[in-house]
């Protein structure tokens, strides 16, 4: 991957212009942030374990209490830097952002209603949760890197290191809890 200017990101259609689309926006770091909170909430809920379909409603809420919280700390910090009202185009646009972050604490549940129609372990779906989100903070850390302009050692360096980071902050937020 080079870097991508942004009208060649437009031109391109389907599930590559896709990905370099998403990759240039901001959405990244907001389902990145969404992630970690939801590897984390996993974590503390993997040590005493409540059914799946708890699990699915556990991160449910917290996806719209985050998005909810990160929507109210956008209006209030863009009412107190602009000394006015946040407008409907603006409010449009940030609710887009906060449902990135909303998506990336949800997207675990995926594995845990797959438990609940007994696809899956519930055991299986824990592992699948955390392992899921490292894999996103990593591809996240490696695409980054490329899009900077590194080689590919250093982009898998960087990777790594991001996937560690996420995994040290689960450590530390599953301890905390």
């Amino acid at each position: 991957m080079s870097a991508v200017q942004p009208t060649a990101a437009k031109e391109r259609s389907g599930l590559a212009g896709a990905l370099e689309r998403h990759l240039g926006s901001e959405r990244v770091a907001r389902v990145t942030y969404g992630a970690i909170i939801g590897m984390a909430l996993i974590v503390v809920l993997e040590k005493h374990p409540p059914r799946a379909g708890v699990v699915v409603g556990t991160l449910l809420a917290t996806a719209l209490a985050v998005g909810l919280a990160e929507l109210y700390s956008e209006v209030i910090g863009h009412q107190t830097r602009t000394r006015a009202h946040v407008q409907r185009h603006h409010l449009r646009r940030l609710a887009v952002e906060v449902a990135a972050v909303a998506f990336g604490v949800a997207f675990p549940s995926v594995f845990f209603l797959a438990a609940t129609a007994g696809l899956l372990e519930e055991h299986t779906a824990f592992t699948l949760a955390k392992w899921s989100g490292l894999v996103l903070i990593g591809f996240y850390g490696f695409c980054a890197a490329r899009l900077a302009g590194d080689r590919l050692l250093p982009a898998l360096a960087q990777a790594l290191a991001v996937a560690a980071i996420g995994a040290l902050l689960i450590a530390f937020k599953a301890v905390v809890h």
